[in-house]
């Protein structure tokens, strides 16, 4: 509305100068044509006047109408549900955003429990409660989606992106179990763990961030059977994510190592009196708490970009 009252002032400021041309030029154009030019020439003239100022003008609207709502969700909008592709799409956005989420409140509970002090989020952070709320919408937002995708390559995307919605979620419900980072005493394998998981959350959220970038970006990254580790034309962005699920596979099979050998090890401790069998078991379930998070990123963040193999 706001473009089309700038458009309309451009257009009745312009009368002077534009009716004796329309009137000249009635002579050889029908009436009809004549106003769908004029029509046209107006709203390309507000194009023109505005694309200078267009970022001053998007913030104008943002502040008029600000979005409601999770931002996570945004890309949930039902209009998409009658194109498969699209709905999928829009799901794939919301899991990469709810990742990033989740990712950067496990980074700041670490550093928080690190520090020995109380966790704080940024003014614009997403919790984790929010990102399941999140994932939860998008799982029914994906049963609504009318008929079945069209091509089987479509068929792969959706089958994938529920893989890595399903992923997503349990990483999600494992982040919000309350995990007391703080019950680790520091020992050299509970430190290797704890940067194990903060480097498998900063890399999911490397990967989160290619996939919720603008369309044209996102698109890219998503790996077709022809493509599927031969293609080098997406630059940057395929290249990054190749290091990052490469990370995350690493980080996840070290954690994986690792916890079943601290398992061994700390249950251990309470046979030779080292340790008591409460403080051991909480011990157990903090530590099958980090494998779980970085398997569970890991394998999200394979399924979100077609990679899963």
């Amino acid at each position: 509305m706001l473009f089309k009252l700038t458009a309309a002032l451009i257009g009745l400021v312009s009368f002077p100068v534009a009716i004796p041309l329309l009137v000249r030029a009635s002579s050889a154009i029908d009436g009809v044509t004549l106003l769908a030019g004029y029509h046209t020439a107006f709203n390309v003239v507000g194009v023109l006047v505005l694309l200078p100022v267009v970022d001053r003008f998007t913030r104008l609207v943002e502040r008029i109408l600000p979005e409601r709502g999770s931002p996570l969700t945004r890309c949930l909008d039902t209009s998409a549900l009658e194109t498969p592709i699209v709905a999928v799409e829009a799901v794939r956005r919301t899991i990469a955003r709810a990742l990033a989420a989740v990712s950067g409140s496990v980074e700041a509970a670490q550093a928080a429990a690190s520090c020995g002090e109380p966790v704080r989020l940024g003014k614009d952070a997403i919790s984790v409660p929010e990102a399941v709320d999140a994932l939860r919408q998008a799982q029914v937002f994906l049963s609504d989606v009318t008929g079945p995708p069209d091509s089987d390559d479509e068929q792969r995307r959706l089958t994938s992106t529920l893989h890595a919605l399903d992923h997503a979620s349990r990483l999600a419900e494992t982040a919000s179990g309350g995990i007391d980072f703080g019950t680790l005493d520091g020992g050299p394998d509970e430190v290797r763990a704890g940067q194990l998981c903060a480097d498998a959350m900063r890399s999911v959220a490397s990967v989160a961030g290619e996939v919720a970038a603008p369309p044209a970006t996102a698109q890219s990254l998503w790996a077709t059977p022809a493509s599927r580790g031969a293609d080098t034309t997406s630059g940057a962005a395929r290249l990054s994510t190749e290091k990052a699920l490469i990370e995350l596979k690493r980080c996840a099979t070290d954690l994986g190592e690792l916890q079943r050998s601290y398992r061994r090890a700390t249950l251990g401790a309470v046979a030779n009196g080292t340790l008591t069998a409460d403080v051991a078991i909480v011990r157990v379930d903090t530590l099958r708490s980090l494998e779980a998070l970085a398997y569970h990123a890991w394998r999200s963040a394979a399924h979100l970009v077609g990679r899963s193999d």
